[in-house]
């Protein structure tokens, strides 16, 4: 059976490539797939302690089986590279977009007269990292994958803390020095719920939705690190001693 298999963010540069087939007998699971890669490419293995899967855009176990026509994408930790979708994507309290990030108009749109509090978190493209001056950030996704983490973690933070209304919105592409990259709003009738909600979904999509940026300075540029998976994502590391074992047979 045929597997699609997408790598992003360093792990492009590293397996030299964005996609890639790879054919695997019936009956073969994810860590047979990890096995058989780190055979076509042993530069990627060393990041197995890192990364995580996902299979057909959820994080994946190790067990979960395939089957013909599965999307398979190796995720190193995420940071939110560019992509060839100019629209925006949108669910019901989440987006990404390529344009500017209208942070007014989201706020405005999102109170209510019952509201007592709007809580707001802007992440800004900084002019300085790692000791160096910073040119411009470049962000990359994948995409649907990373609107449906967006939009479970808004329902999330509906159902957790005491919060009537969210909204997320992440940009993709070229951000220059000052643009807003994320933005996160939080509508309750109490401050304490908001400001609660709003750091913990921060925190959350740090770690989780799979985004990522990229640097740029005067003498060249470098993939940012990224936040480990929270303990629940099971990472390419715990897969990998599986990599001695025999493939699934037909």
């Amino acid at each position: 059976m045929r597997i699609q298999i997408l790598f992003f963010g360093q792990l492009k540069e590293v397996a030299g490539r964005e996609r890639d087939t790879l054919e695997l007998p019936e009956g073969a699971r994810v860590s047979d797939l990890l096995r058989r890669y780190a055979e076509i490419s042993p530069a990627l293995q060393p990041y197995y302690d890192v990364m995580a899967v996902a299979l057909n855009q959820e994080y994946s176990e190790p067990t979960a089986s395939l089957r013909e026509g599965d999307e398979v994408a190796l995720i190193p930790p995420v940071s939110g590279g560019s992509g060839e979708q100019a629209q925006a994507r949108q669910t019901q309290h989440a987006a990404i977009v390529r344009e500017a990030i209208k942070s007014q108009a989201v706020i405005e749109g999102i109170k209510r007269p019952e509201d007592g509090a709007v809580a707001v978190f802007e992440g800004i493209v900084r002019n300085h990292s790692r000791n160096r001056r910073t040119l411009y950030l470049d962000y990359e996704g994948y995409e649907p994958m990373a609107l449906k983490q967006l939009e479970e973690l808004a329902e999330q933070a509906l159902a957790r803390f005491a919060v009537r209304e969210v909204a997320l919105v992440h940009r993709l592409g070229r951000l220059e020095i000052g643009e807003t990259s994320v933005l996160i709003v939080v509508a309750s009738a109490h401050r304490g719920a908001a400001f609660e909600s709003c750091r913990w979904l921060i925190d959350t999509l740090k770690k989780t939705v799979p985004i990522w940026k990229k640097e740029y300075f005067e003498d060249g540029a470098v993939w940012a690190d990224g936040e480990p998976f929270p303990e629940e994502i099971a990472k390419a590391g715990n897969i990998s001693p599986a990599i001695g074992n025999k493939p699934a047979s037909k």
